[in-house]
């Protein structure tokens, strides 16, 4: 039985930190979403300490989103994700030193496989109401399958953040990626995280670099961030086919997945993207 985080996360493990950004953070169709890369030692009381390398203009009260997994060292994956991971919100509750956070626990699912293994929800927390609507997502613009990125191969799981009310959502996805860092991945309509592109479909996507090498020092270097638009890539599209089958060719664990109905294939299309480790 899981008593704490650092039972099944062991620290200090590297987190994707995930913001609203400028005076319109309270508004989740208008702020832009800020990601940040850092490094998580479990506190007490499910607080975390926070360290950001690369500097901050957070403030105390600030909200954040962690996302937190032990995916590191994993090396291979089936359709339940035997990963344990969590989409952790938190509130900055005081500044340690600059680039050191005391970040205070919201509320976590922490999962495993398919099922809740630890959760925690701060008293008088209450999951935030949003009335945006649910729209359909536009279709993908492409019209032929892109250039795959062939040195993503081995790495196969990426963060996706999407737009929620009061905080952002992560969630782990398995993921194909091109050169032009457009990025596809598969899921249901019913699930929180298509809702949340189906109400905004700015989003972004976070591509762990960590298959084969973990930077322990320049830890930003082992992700590339990705601002994208959400699409959805229709089963009669003319790249469906050709998505699906190299979207299986890389992460096989995935393939019954498409047996099923309802699954669907969407494509981020990329606005930007920020690679620290291409630098100079």
């Amino acid at each position: 039985m899981l008593l704490s985080l650092s039972d099944a996360i062991h620290d200090p493990v590297i987190t994707v930190v995930a913001s609203y950004a400028g005076d319109d953070a309270a508004d989740p169709t208008t702020a832009p979403i800020q990601l940040h890369i850092g490094q998580v030692w479990f506190d007490e009381d499910f607080r975390l300490r926070l360290w950001l390398p690369e500097g901050h203009d957070f403030r105390a009260g600030d909200l954040l989103t962690l996302h937190l997994d032990n995916r590191t060292g994993v090396d291979s994956y089936d359709a339940e994700l035997r990963v344990y991971r969590t989409s952790y919100k938190g509130q900055l509750l005081q500044r340690l030193s600059d680039n050191r956070l005391l970040v205070e626990c919201r509320d976590f699912s922490l999962v495993h496989g398919i099922s809740e293994v630890l959760a925690h929800r701060a008293p008088g927390y209450a999951f935030p109401a949003d009335e945006r609507p649910l729209q359909p997502l536009p279709i993908t613009p492409l019209t032929a399958l892109p250039q795959l990125d062939p040195d993503q191969r081995d790495n196969k799981i990426g963060v996706l953040v999407t737009r929620t009310a009061e905080q952002p959502h992560t969630t782990v996805m398995a993921f194909l990626s091109t050169r032009d860092d457009d990025i596809f991945i598969i899921s249901f309509p019913s699930t929180f995280k298509v809702q949340q592109l189906q109400r905004n479909p700015s989003c972004c996507f976070a591509i762990d670099e960590r298959a084969n090498f973990t930077f322990d020092k320049a830890i930003q270097w082992n992700y590339t961030l990705i601002d994208a638009i959400a699409h959805e890539v229709p089963v009669d599209h003319p790249i469906y086919e050709p998505v699906k089958n190299a979207f299986i060719e890389k992460n096989p664990w995935e393939v019954a997945f498409f047996d099923d109905p309802n699954v669907r294939l969407y494509h981020l299309q990329c606005q930007t993207s920020f690679c620290p480790a291409r630098k100079g």
